[in-house]
């Protein structure tokens, strides 16, 4: 279990600079801030190494990092960040600094202390995650404009599912809706073909940097 780290520090898992490979922003160059753990363990996780490994660093340190990549879009991810408390004195100090900040999360935690100038990406848990029940759903009423919602599709009863999710709660009329799938588990076409057959509104994603790189590649 992660010990909750001293005021102004954070667990670390990694800081690297890449092309962001999903969202209304893919494609750009965009600076990660990993952090360490999740309290969730989705069946098709691809970052499990961040569920236990990395260090403690102040925030002060964590800014000064991110800067010396020159790029002004930042993804704080994990794991899932906001078991971290400390995440938001971090997301609040990157926005102070000019940084473009997104947040990507699980979905199954409060997202409403987030500073509103953070763009928040929630990725709600279809079932073939195994973790459907930690959602979140107070965070469907909490979205507001400027973030986006995700959903990583298995097979076709994750996407009647999310399609379901959709329409309760007005999502397309409200956010941006994004659809991937499950790396080497549902073929792209079949989930494009879904959608254009449902005429259904929302952002078809690959994630693009295992495009770029090996699946495997770490760092990316």
């Amino acid at each position: 279990m992660l010990q909750i780290p001293k005021p102004h520090v954070l667990v670390i898992n990694e800081i690297f600079h890449s092309i962001q490979g999903e969202s209304t922003h893919a494609g750009l160059p965009c600076v990660f801030v990993r952090l360490t753990f999740c309290n969730i363990r989705c069946n098709y996780c691809d970052t499990e190494y961040a569920f236990y490994e990395g260090k403690e660093m102040f925030i002060d340190e964590i800014v000064a990092s991110v800067k010396t990549y020159g790029c002004n879009l930042v993804e704080v991810t994990g794991g899932e960040p906001l078991f971290q408390s400390n995440v938001h004195e971090l997301m609040a100090a990157l926005v102070d600094s000019g940084f473009e900040v997104l947040l990507e999360t699980g979905g199954m935690l409060d997202i409403s202390p987030v500073d509103a100038r953070v763009k928040r990406i929630v990725d709600f848990k279809c079932p073939s995650s195994g973790m459907v029940k930690m959602n979140y759903w107070k965070n469907a009423d909490q979205l507001k404009s400027g973030d986006e919602v995700k959903f990583v599709i298995g097979n076709r009863e994750d996407y009647d599912w999310a399609v379901g999710v959709i329409r309760q709660y007005d999502l397309d009329l409200r956010v941006p809706v994004l659809f991937s799938v499950v790396f080497d588990k549902l073929e792209p076409v079949t989930l494009s073909s879904w959608i254009l057959e449902d005429k259904l509104m929302v952002r078809f994603q690959v994630q693009m940097h295992k495009v770029i790189w090996s699946p495997q590649t770490r760092g990316v």
